[in-house]
């Protein structure tokens, strides 16, 4: 039967969902910092080895060691080690710096500054030979007769009484932060291993921008530029989302997700389609502006497959519920074909084009498109054309029948500027001609306005005049406004 630590040990590993060793690895290294706590020396490398079914509640199964590496005798300067130890205390203030943690005052004016020391290697290259870990080759055959370099001296040490409250403090912390840092390991690689994987996922809350994800055993988060724009996302609500990277860092595993790449396309079509699941019907590329389009183009081996209808579905079910899940965005399949022309003409769907020539040097695609297909070809905003550019890799120009050009897949619809561009070339002109009769036009203008204001007042003024009449005296200064005007 097990140990009583032995089952605790394994209590734990199941809860946390860590291996057993990773556990055991915990609690020698508790051990070996309660032992350097209470009687340990700095200059001690000190290993523990532990064995939790010899375990009886005192010092059993536990077996600590001073270990060594061999190295060939060596002269060293009368003040290497102190030299060796203010180097080493000022590598421990710029680690500590680095973190954001004060360093202790005794240390924090060592005779080498951090800034003369350097990085670890310059370290190395001053200070050959570290006490701590290393043992010349005449001091490691006092211990063993035979001993030759590179090897390992491993020297058991005892312990001279029971630990202490602070040791055993220093224990429970260590124990605390290897398992914690042994959980974080496993959901890292966990999601590593996931990454690109479609998930159903349930949003757990809002922080300013970001949104936090409930994964069970971890938090993911979308980032501002991995949410779908317009798209609200409230506490409780379940959605489908990529797992887009898994990345490490000093918190813990970062896992991201996206509901704005490509990607996401890719696997809803791989979940709902069976054709693009079993590779019968293949996905080439997508193209995809979140929230508003997307265009993906599939190509089959198989003669006896449609692909589009295959993506579509009959009467359409298949591609709108991917369009419900993507909250209403529009998606465009199309035809991949190796013959660019036929291509580039397909992704600038749902327009119809009369002729594409194409210029291999500049890598650009010239399309003319009939008058009453224009505003399809360019989209709104140029936004067709733009991601049809993004789906075939090549430039795309949109002319007209007359061949002027109306819109390009980086600038957009042009033509509205060229307009504007001609109507300001136009002013000036007008402007010139109206300034040529400043003189003529205010004079004839002004004896005609007179007649035609004339004869609206009186009629206004005689109205008043007979409301006015039974008051003789107001009727008087019914006039002078008359004569004024």
């Amino acid at each position: 039967m097990a140990s009583p630590i032995s089952q605790a040990i394994k209590q734990i590993s199941d809860e946390k969902n860590i291996p057993y060793e990773s556990v055991l690895e915990a609690v020698e290294s508790a051990l070996a910092a309660a032992y350097r706590k209470d009687f340990g020396t700095k200059n001690q490398n000190i290993k523990v080895e532990f064995d939790p079914e010899q375990y009886d509640g005192a010092t059993a199964g536990i077996r600590i060691f001073d270990v060594k590496a061999v190295v060939e005798d060596m002269e060293l300067p009368e003040d290497y080690f102190e030299r060796f130890e203010e180097a080493r205390a000022a590598k421990r203030v710029a680690t500590l710096a680095a973190k954001g943690v004060e360093a202790p005052t005794a240390a924090a004016k060592p005779s080498v500054q951090p800034a003369a020391l350097g990085a670890d290697a310059a370290l190395g290259e001053e200070f050959m030979f570290n006490p701590k870990t290393m043992i010349m080759l005449a001091d490691a055959r006092d211990v063993k007769p035979d001993a030759e370099v590179d090897e390992e001296i491993r020297v058991e040490l005892e312990i001279p009484s029971a630990f202490g409250r602070m040791a055993a403090q220093t224990a429970k912390q260590v124990i605390m932060q290897k398992i914690r840092e042994a959980e974080r390991g496993v959901v890292y690689e966990d999601f590593k291993s996931r990454e690109g994987e479609l998930m159903n996922v349930t949003i757990q809350r809002r922080e300013g921008r970001l949104v936090l994800i409930d994964l069970g055993r971890a938090t993911g988060v979308l980032l501002p530029e991995d949410q779908i724009e317009g798209e609200r996302y409230f506490p409780g609500t379940r959605l489908k989302a990529i797992l887009r990277e898994v990345t490490m860092s000093s918190k813990g595993p970062e896992i991201r997700l996206s509901r704005s790449s490509a990607g996401l396309v890719a696997a809803l079509f791989a979940q709902e389609i069976p054709e693009v699941l079993n590779g019968v019907v293949d996905i080439k590329n997508i193209a995809r502006e979140a929230g508003s389009r997307t265009k993906v183009a599939v190509s089959t081996n198989d003669e006896a497959v449609d692909p589009i209808g295959s993506c579509i579905g009959q009467r359409g079910t298949r591609i709108q519920t991917i369009i419900r899940e993507l909250s209403g965005e529009k998606i465009d399949v199309i035809s991949w074909s190796d013959n660019m022309v036929e291509y580039v003409a397909a992704a600038l769907s749902p327009a119809k084009i009369l002729d594409v020539t194409l210029q291999a040097e500049e890598h650009l695609a010239k399309v003319k498109v009939a008058p009453d297909q224009l505003s399809l070809a360019i989209g709104k905003g140029g936004q067709n054309v733009r991601l049809a550019a993004k789906l075939t890799g090549w430039k795309i120009t949109v002319l007209a029948e007359s061949g002027e050009v109306v819109a390009d897949s980086d600038v957009g619809e042009i033509k509205a500027v060229e307009a504007a561009a001609a109507a300001a070339e136009v002013v000036p002109e007008a402007t010139d001609e109206a300034a040529a009769v400043p003189s003529v036009e205010p004079e004839k203008v002004e004896p005609f306005a007179e007649p035609e204001k004339a004869p609206e007042e009186p009629k206004k003024k005689t109205k008043r005049a007979k409301k006015a009449k039974p008051a003789s005296d107001e009727a008087a200064p019914v006039e002078e406004p008359a004569e004024k005007v």
